[in-house]
């Protein structure tokens, strides 16, 4: 054989080894970090104090959570936090959920959205699920509607029962159209 020949399979046989072994980690790594997302959305919705003016979300970066979110009680920011902590394969927390400050006055606010949105009729269908697609989110007078509705008049009929409660500042609508 030709000495330049041999001298290039030497060569290229280790770097095709090392091409294939980064594709196979590339392969596994994406398989971990789907069961981590899979596990952390179930973690956080298995929450015992997880309700409807509570919104949580995540970020995942290969081994690493982000925690994102507000929610109206202390003690569901340490839970999601030590939740997702138990999870196989997750290195680090980044916990930045934001607990709502206490206020009668948004207290009142929730209590009147959550009779505007879930107590209309044609929305009635998203209060029969025990975790309820439309979170309603209150800090200071200003709203933000967050979730999954079925249609885009569903997200714009929801959009005018909160705007139409009283006492209101604002309302930001972020729901998502999924059929």
């Amino acid at each position: 054989m030709n000495r330049k020949f041999v001298l290039s399979l030497l060569f290229l046989v280790p770097l095709t080894v090392l091409v294939l072994a980064a594709q196979a980690r590339g392969q596994v790594q994406a398989r971990s970090v789907e069961r981590i997302q899979k596990e952390v959305r179930h973690e956080l919705v298995m929450l015992p104090y997880l309700g409807v003016f509570d919104y949580l979300a995540f970020k995942v970066e290969g081994y690493n959570v982000t925690l994102l979110g507000q929610v109206t009680r202390p003690v569901l920011k340490s839970d999601a936090e030590n939740a997702v902590k138990r999870i196989e394969g997750v290195e680090k927390v980044d916990n930045q959920i934001e607990v709502l400050p206490p206020s009668t006055i948004d207290d009142q606010l929730r209590l009147r959205l959550y009779r505007a949105i879930y107590g209309d009729p044609a929305l009635e269908r998203y209060a029969l699920p025990v975790i309820k697609p439309i979170r309603i989110i209150v800090k200071s007078g200003n709203v933000t509607l967050e979730g999954v509705v079925d249609s885009e008049a569903d997200k714009n009929l929801v959009n005018i029962r909160a705007n139409g409660v009283s006492g209101i500042f604002s309302v930001t609508n972020h729901l998502k159209v999924e059929k």
